[in-house]
C-alpha cells in the first residue's frame, strides 16, 4: 500500500490493483474509504492499473489536523500530491458520486494535468446542475413494480421535502441499487463503517463550490469526459447528469440500463465496457 505526503504533511494512502495505464479513482460518500470500490466491476482485470485514493481521514490515510481541509476544494491539493507522487505528467481520472465533484474541481484547477475524465453517477454541485426533487421522484417511479416501492417512495418524498428522519434514509436504501438483493444489502451495511461522518459533513461546507468559476475554468480542459449515469439512480438522475455534461468541452453521457448509484455492482460487464471503450 503506497503512502505519500500531502502539502500540509498529512500522510495519505492509495491502493493499487491491476496492470496497465494508471486510472486514479476518487471515492464518494462523501469521505468514504476507497475499499467500497472493490474491483470496480473488474476494471483492474480489463487492462487498467486502478489506483484508489483514501482521502484524508478515511481508510489508511491519516486524519487531518485542520478539519477545514476536509472541504472538497481543499482536497484538490491531495489529488495533485498523488499525481506528483506517481510521476505522471497527465492522468486518467475517475470520480464517483461526491468524488466526481472533487475530480471536477481538480480538472478545473489543473486542466493540463488530466487526459481523460470519468465521472460516475456524479453530483452536480460543482457545475451548478443539481438534481431536482422531481428528477429524483420521476426516476424512482421506474421501480413502481418492486414490492418495497410504496414505503421507499413515501420516504423519498419526505427526503425531497426536507422532512427526513433516520428511518426515511433506511427506507430509501433500495433505490441506491438496481437490484435490492443480498449483495446490495451487504454493500449498504458496510457504508457507515467505511465513512468518516465528521469529514463528510464538512465536504461541501460553504465556499466549497463556485459553479460559474468552475465552468469558466473547465473551458481550458482539452481532454475528454465521460459521464456515466444509472437509469434507476435517484441520487444522480440521468437528466441531471446529462445537464452537467454541458460544462465540459468534449463530453459524452452513457446511461446504464437498470443500474443504480453503484453501477459496477448492478452491471459489471456494462460498466467495464463503457469505461474501457471510452478510455481506449
Amino acid at each position: 500500500m503506497p503512502t505519500f505526503q500531502a502539502p500540509d504533511g498529512t500522510v495519505l494512502a492509495c491502493h493499487v490493483s491491476g496492470d496497465g495505464p494508471p486510472l486514479i479513482c476518487l471515492p464518494g460518500g462523501p469521505m468514504r474509504a476507497s475499499a467500497y470500490f472493490g474491483d470496480l466491476g473488474g476494471l483492474a482485470a480489463a487492462g487498467h492499473r486502478v489506483i484508489g485514493l483514501d482521502l484524508r481521514g478515511t481508510g489508511a490515510s491519516a486524519a487531518a489536523t485542520d478539519p477545514a481541509s476536509y472541504r472538497c476544494d481543499r482536497l484538490v491539493d491531495d489529488v495533485e500530491a498523488l499525481r506528483l507522487h506517481l510521476g505522471l505528467d497527465r492522468m486518467r481520472l475517475l470520480g464517483h458520486s461526491a468524488g466526481a465533484e472533487l475530480a471536477t474541481l481538480y480538472t478545473a484547477r489543473y486542466p493540463k494535468r488530466v487526459s481523460d475524465l470519468v465521472l460516475v453517477t456524479p453530483g452536480g454541485q460543482a457545475v451548478g446542475e443539481e438534481a431536482t426533487a422531481e428528477d429524483r421522484l420521476e426516476t424512482a417511479r421506474l421501480r413502481r413494480d418492486e414490492e418495497w416501492f410504496p414505503a421507499a417512495y413515501e420516504a423519498l418524498e419526505a427526503v425531497t421535502q426536507g422532512r427526513t428522519t433516520e428511518s426515511d434514509w433506511e427506507a430509501v436504501a433500495p433505490f441506491t441499487h438496481g437490484r435490492w438483493d443480498p449483495a446490495a444489502r451487504a454493500h449498504r451495511a458496510a457504508g457507515p463503517q467505511q465513512r468518516n461522518q465528521e469529514a463528510g459533513a464538512l465536504y461541501d461546507a460553504e465556499g466549497a463550490f463556485a459553479p460559474a468559476a468552475t465552468r469558466e475554468a473547465l473551458s481550458a480542459f482539452e481532454g475528454r469526459t465521460l459521464l456515466l449515469a444509472g437509469e434507476f439512480d435517484v441520487a444522480a438522475p440521468p437528466r441531471a447528469v446529462t445537464a452537467a455534461a454541458t460544462a465540459f468541452p468534449d463530453a459524452r453521457t452513457v446511461v446504464l440500463p437498470a443500474a443504480g448509484h453503484f453501477p459496477w455492482h448492478d452491471d459489471r460487464e456494462g460498466f467495464v465496457r463503457a469505461v474501457t471503450d471510452f478510455l481506449g
